[in-house]
């Protein structure tokens, strides 16, 4: 029997929902009263560093937010390149569903994250950094999925974060 080794995980900050059609799952959740959404671009020239299974990254995403309470419903659809979101699309036939949480860790920095779930075994296997109007967010995707059933991301906003352009759907609030 395992070791039950001291929690550092943090809170649930965000809830992943993966799909092929965007708008189709933010069409969904608006019935569900979740939204409405940012929408954003992650592309080369928003996002840079992308890493993918320790190699240099070259996923394009469709990331859409809404706040519910304290917690983020986030969507993502793979629109180019390698990513764990197309590799869990295509292992489902393309059907949506939950791919990964996100953890806040108790705000640690992300290099401490990154010791501390590399110590427990699970390395990056995704990871980039978002660029805002200000300032940057750091987020990184651990594999975790074959010990914990699903991904456990870690997002680490700087001080300064403002969020870039993006659109609203179905509209501002």
């Amino acid at each position: 029997m395992p070791d039950i080794l001291a929690p550092f995980l943090g809170t649930i900050t965000e809830v992943c929902i993966v799909t092929p059609d965007h708008r189709k799952t933010m069409d969904g959740l608006l019935r569900l009263g979740i939204g409405p959404f940012q929408v954003f671009d992650f592309t080369p020239t928003t996002v840079s560093t992308r890493r993918f299974r320790g190699q240099v990254g070259d996923f394009e995403l469709k990331v859409c937010f809404a706040k519910q309470g304290d917690l983020t419903f986030e969507i993502m659809q793979p629109v180019g390149g390698r990513s764990l979101m197309r590799e869990w699309l295509d292992e489902r036939n393309n059907k949506e569903g939950v791919q990964h949480l996100a953890f806040d860790c108790n705000n640690i920095s992300m290099s401490e994250r990154k010791r501390e779930m590399q110590a427990r075994g699970f390395e990056p296997a995704m990871e980039g950094v978002w660029q805002g109007r200000k300032g940057t967010c750091t987020f990184c995707f651990f594999d975790t999925e074959m010990s914990a059933g699903t991904v456990f991301e870690s997002i680490e906003f700087s001080d300064d974060w403002e969020d870039p352009d993006h659109e609203w759907y179905p509209q501002a609030p």
